[in-house]
């Protein structure tokens, strides 16, 4: 298996990381958009969107019956998914992937929750390294703001609560974010994250953004032929 994944691909793989309303999202979209309009093959996908494991995920989320075990096998089994029948085979056919969350989000999230680092990295040990990795360094604040200022509620393991931080959602997803938080930075010379600064304009976001990946890929080849 190792050596498949040293394997070189056709296609690029572009990862965006960071905290809940880090901007990662936007900025992936506009990006799409930017690399779509240049005529490039471009695919997008997102963490947690698997057709296979969203009922069980839902029900168990619903029922308050997943284990920090099982909440992690839950998204491992739902990225596989996705990576075998969605991200392999389009960077074998040559396009440019982009993926909202990558193997990182796991490793952070899960490990946060009592999942043992080196069992988290053995379990995503098939998913190959991103040739890009971005991470939206948004301070705790900010992101905080951001993404209460738009939920009149937060979710139940959204906030954390399943791990008894605080009785207090707001509280709880406070600190569960922190958590991940200091788990990015752990790992980020490590995984050899490109940090973008989440606390500058959209504009300015954007056009780091641009700029990093017009840096690293020859674009051009990823352009559409022409059928004439």
């Amino acid at each position: 298996m190792k050596s498949a994944l040293l394997t070189e691909l056709p296609g690029k793989l572009v990862a965006v990381e960071g905290l809940d309303g880090s901007g990662k999202s936007t900025q992936l979209y506009l990006l799409k958009r930017w690399l779509e309009l240049r005529g490039l093959k471009v695919y997008f996908t997102e963490w947690n969107s698997s057709v296979i494991v969203k009922k069980a995920t839902s029900k168990g989320k619903k029922r308050h019956l997943l284990t920090p075990t099982t909440f992690s096998l839950i998204h491992a089994t739902d990225f596989a998914d996705r990576y075998e029948r969605q991200v392999l085979p389009l960077l074998k056919a040559g396009y440019v992937v982009l993926c909202d969350r990558y193997i990182y989000t796991a490793f952070a999230r899960d490990a946060v929750r009592g999942c043992s680092r080196t069992w988290l990295h053995n379990l995503y040990g098939f998913a190959r390294r991103p040739d890009l990795t971005l991470f939206f360094d948004t301070p705790l604040p900010v992101a905080l703001s951001r993404i209460l200022a738009g939920r009149p509620q937060l979710k139940y393991h959204e906030a954390g609560m399943d791990m008894g931080f605080s009785a207090d959602p707001y509280e709880s997803f406070r600190l569960f974010q922190e958590r991940i938080y200091h788990e990015y930075l752990a790992m980020r010379d490590e995984c050899g994250f490109v940090t973008i600064d989440g606390s500058a304009t959209i504009e300015e976001q954007q056009q780091a953004v641009r700029d990093l990946v017009a840096c690293s890929f020859d674009l051009p080849s990823y352009r559409w032929k022409s059928m004439g």
